[in-house]
C-alpha cells in the first residue's frame, strides 16, 4: 500500500490508510486517517499522521505533519554504521547493516522509513506487534540512536582503531 510522491526535495510514502466509521442517524459516516513517512533520501526522515473526511486531504495533512518532524540519521555509505534496536510500545525493531547490493530486506512500514531516509542496504526484523504506527515510531527511534565511529570516539574520549 506504499505509494511514493516527490514534493520539492522531500519524498513521502503512504504507509497505511485507515477508515473509521461513525454511526449517525442516517447510517455510517466514514473518515480516513493516513500514516505517511517523509524523507529527503540523504539521511533525514520523519513521520506524519493526518485525519480527514476524504483520503487526499488526510494524506496532505500527514505529509505536512511529517515534514515538520524530520530527524537526522547517520548513514555509512548505503547502509547504517552498526546494528541497532528500537522500541515503541510493543514494537521491537532490529536493524542490521548489510553489504552493498543486499537491498532493503524489510516489511512495508520499516521499508518505507529506510527508503525515505536513503538507506539502500539493510536487514531488519520486527517483533511484538504488526501495528504500522508503532513500527514506524520504533524504526525512527532506532535510526536516531545511531552513532558514527568518530562520534563515539569523541563522546568516550578514546580511539577505536
Amino acid at each position: 500500500m506504499s505509494t511514493e510522491k516527490t514534493q520539492g526535495e522531500l519524498v513521502d510514502k503512504v504507509v497505511k490508510i485507515r477508515r473509521c466509521a461513525a454511526v449517525v442517524k442516517g447510517g455510517r459516516r466514514f473518515s480516513f486517517a493516513a500514516l505517511v513517512v517523509v524523507g529527503d533520501g540523504r539521511g533525514r526522515v520523519g513521520w506524519g499522521y493526518g485525519k480527514a473526511n476524504e483520503v487526499p486531504p488526510a494524506v496532505e495533512k500527514a505529509v505536512k505533519d511529517g515534514s515538520r518532524s524530520l530527524e537526522e540519521v547517520h548513514l555509512e555509505g548505503t547502509s547504517i554504521p552498526h546494528m541497532v534496536k528500537g522500541r515503541f510500545g510493543a514494537a521491537r525493531v532490529i536493524l542490521v547493516p548489510a553489504s552493498p547490493g543486499t537491498g532493503v530486506i524489510a516489511g512495508a512500514a520499516v521499508r518505507a522509513v529506510c527508503e525515505a531516509a536513503g538507506i539502500k542496504d539493510i536487514l531488519t526484523k520486527v517483533y511484538g506487534t504488526n501495528n504500522p504506527v508503532n513500527i514506524v515510531k520504533a524504526t525512527i527511534s532506532a535510526l536516531t540512536s545511531l552513532r558514527s565511529q568518530s562520534e563515539v570516539e569523541r563522546l568516550r574520549g578514546v580511539s577505536l582503531t
